[in-house]
């Protein structure tokens, strides 16, 4: 359909039929649907009525080639003009076949392998009829409190856009409207979620102008520069105004500076928060606020449906900002190929075929592989066949290890760590819990004590239920709970050696685990294949790689503890700094437990003094770094090459350092090789005092190394 056909169909839509369009509604509120009118809740205190349904624009949580073609047939019936609808769901890190959390899938470096998961996620999505994921959340995160940091890639604005864009190619593909395997991709929270007060969900953001643009903003650009075709307005206020509402963000500078042409979907209920946020009257006004600021699609509250129709009658809207809107949407559905082929990829039999399979679940075990990070390792790991393992803990054989945004996966279908130990050993190894999750009795205890007196090594399985995580799902206490910490007291008393495994969905408070293991495996929620993967890494089949994309505090009063951070006129460590009068806490080091970047491996590596091609940088001639770096130890690994850079004198105060590039390499047991970096000017720029983007000639530090405190350097000069 040309842009004259979407013009010629806009012009014969009713300013009714235009409205609910901007409009969208969960399943149950469709014909076709097997969950017609289970309008329960929130959804029941909704003004929608019978005659708006046959015009809505787009479905909120169908899932299934059969419901979802059930539901588009019965809508084309009765529409007027034709019009396909848009369906929508949360397919974050996986669709059933559920690969690890996001947060763990930056721990794996690996972009190409993450642009795989979300092509994987993309392809069971699209054969189940799915038009549109909410994916990516590149929201950058400093604060395990909040329980959405499991969704983001980390707390490095450089590293995220790697990953935004990685995904954004992987859910789209090269050909959106052609392939039937891709979905369009929708980044989220636009902006700056991550920096939600007190790492409360849904709370206060308050930054500068600068650290808007410096830190939280690139990712977003990053996926749309990969040609992401829709938005998700936040939740948080920013500069004092909702998200959702906000003119100068959304109309000032993703559709006005960033050329944003796209669709601009608001979360959920988040127009008519605009009341309770305290910048909207009522529903009226906040229809007239969230349209006028470019949200196109008003998700799951009615202020759009009530109160349009009678803002335009009165001449507070213009219809044609409306069809500017309207048009957005029709648009899309053209990019997505609906009106030729409204079905688009759902297809019960290939869905069979293909949900699930093989190659995808090998894909999800090599990413939970690659994404989990060794802590600690006293010469525990890897395991011996030959050793007897007792395998105790909440999570010894628990399915819940896919994390609170596996919508559709199943804990029935996850290898759990018992079930990847049976696998890899052909026997069933000594098995107890020891204590649930939160709690813990005498009984249970005394099982685990008399299951692990008859074992060489302690496997212990400790975490977070997937609800401790994700939305909604913010602590206080980030530690373990105590039921959790007292097993493994109790455990530590038999004297053996112990591998403490973590499934959890954010940096944890470690005190009470670090003490009492010889090893330390942050799994994350690992996904479908979890079991396996940690299996093969238990028993040295796979060598670790991942590392830390976010730092883990050595206690929660530190937060935020980030590794990219400004100093102070007093820092601590200052070669004159005093004893007292410095930045610094009484009762705690000012650094993290563990710091960005950081993850041991079975093999160590060693690096020597990084050499430059030139000690001058100019803007039209780049500068060559290079790194040689030798396996040390007797495995095979991979090791990931980090690369930060300092600017010394600002015009603003600047980060100690940051991450501006990263290489993967592969060495075998004494081999080394050399790494080669390119540094430009463009790398230098930043954001002064007027908020130009510029960068300041003089002296920069530039850094390599294993992780962002154990590093190399050396110094050029910018001229």
């Amino acid at each position: 359909m040309s842009k004259r056909d979407l013009y010629e169909l806009l012009n014969q839509m009713t300013l009714p039929e235009k409205v609910a369009q901007l409009t969208q509604l969960a399943t149950p509120f469709f014909k076709g649907s097997s969950k017609q009118g289970e309008i329960t809740g929130p959804m029941a205190a909704m003004q929608i009525t019978d005659e708006d349904i046959p015009n809505i624009g787009s479905v909120l949580g169908a899932s299934g080639a059969e419901e979802i073609r059930s539901i588009q047939k019965q809508h084309l019936a009765e529409s007027r003009l034709g019009i396909p609808l848009l369906f929508m769901s949360d397919v974050v890190h996986g669709f059933k076949t559920i690969f690890p959390i996001p947060l763990a899938i930056g721990c794996s470096w690996n972009p190409a392998l993450a642009e795989e998961s979300a092509r994987v996620a993309a392809k069971e999505s699209a054969v189940s009829g799915i038009h549109v994921t909410f994916a990516p959340m590149v929201d950058l995160v400093r604060d395990p409190r909040w329980g959405r940091v499991m969704e983001t890639t980390g707390e490095d604005p450089y590293l995220n856009g790697v990953f935004a864009k990685a995904q954004v190619r992987g859910f789209q593909g090269d050909h959106l409207k052609e392939s039937k395997e891709h979905v369009a991709a929708c980044v989220k929270h636009f902006a700056a979620y991550g920096a939600a007060e007190g790492g409360r969900d849904y709370n206060t953001v308050n930054m500068s102008d600068r650290q808007l643009q410096e830190m939280y903003l690139p990712a977003y650009k990053a996926a749309l520069d990969e040609d992401c075709k829709m938005v998700m307005s936040s939740f948080n206020i920013v500069d004092g105004i909702p998200a959702t509402a906000n003119q100068t963000l959304m109309n000032g500078l993703l559709r006005g500076d960033w050329d944003f042409d796209g669709v601009m979907i608001s979360d959920w209920g988040a127009v008519k928060e605009l009341i309770p946020h305290g910048v909207a009257a009522d529903k009226k006004d906040a229809a007239r606020k969230a349209l006028s600021a470019g949200t196109d699609i008003e998700m799951m509250t009615d202020c759009y449906a009530s109160h349009l129709e009678e803002l335009v009658a009165e001449g507070v809207i213009d219809e044609q900002t409306i069809d500017q809107s309207v048009l957005r949407i029709l648009q899309f559905k053209e990019e997505l190929g609906l009106f030729e082929n409204p079905y688009r990829g759902a297809d019960p039999v290939q869905e069979e075929q293909i949900i699930m399979s093989a190659p995808h679940r090998e894909a999800a075990k090599q990413l939970a592989i690659e994404s989990s990070v060794l802590l600690k390792n006293d010469q525990t790991l890897p395991l011996q066949k030959s050793q007897k393992v007792a395998l105790i803990g909440p999570f010894a054989d628990n399915g819940d290890i896919l994390g609170q945004w596996s919508w559709q996966g199943s804990k029935e279908d996850a290898i759990t760590l018992r079930q990847g130990l049976v696998n890899k050993l052909q026997e069933e190894p000594l098995l107890a819990v020891g204590s649930d999750i939160s709690e813990i009795n005498a009984t249970s205890l005394e099982q685990a004590l008399t299951v692990a007196q008859q074992a060489d090594v302690l496997i212990v399985a400790l975490g977070e239920h997937s609800t401790m995580s994700g939305e909604a799902g913010s602590l206080t206490n980030i530690q373990l709970p105590q039921a959790q910490l007292d097993l493994l007291q109790s455990l530590a008393e038999l004297d053996k050696p112990i591998v403490s495994i973590l499934f959890n969905g954010r940096p944890l408070d470690l005190h009470g685990v670090i003490e009492h293991s010889h090893a330390i495996i942050e799994a994350w929620f690992p996904g479908t294949e979890g079991g396996n993967a940690l299996a093969d890494l238990l028993y040295g089949d796979e060598n670790f790689s991942g590392k830390l994309t976010m730092s883990f505090p050595n206690s929660v009063g530190q937060i935020p503890v980030y590794y990219n951070h400004y100093n102070t006129g007093r820092p601590k460590g200052a070669p004159d700094a005093q004893v007292r009068y410095v930045s610094q806490y009484l009762d705690s080091p000012n650094g993290p437990l563990f710091p960005f970047g950081f993850g041991l491996s079975y093999t160590t590596f060693a690096y020597q003094e990084p050499v430059l091609s030139t000690d001058q940088l100019t803007s039209d001639r780049t500068l060559n770094l290079t790194v040689k770096v030798k396996n040390t130890g007797n495995w095979t690994g991979t090791e990931t090459v980090q690369l930060y850079l300092r600017d010394l004198v600002g015009e603003v105060v600047r980060p100690v350092k940051e991450l501006k590039d990263f290489k993967q390499v592969k060495l075998l047991p004494g081999e080394e090789q050399e790494i080669h970096f390119t540094l430009t000017e463009e790398q230098l720029r930043y954001y002064h005092s007027d908020m130009s983007y510029s960068s300041d000639p003089g002296d920069f530090e530039v850094l390599v190394g294993p992780n962002s405190q154990e590093t190399v350097n050396t110094f050029f000069t910018l001229i």
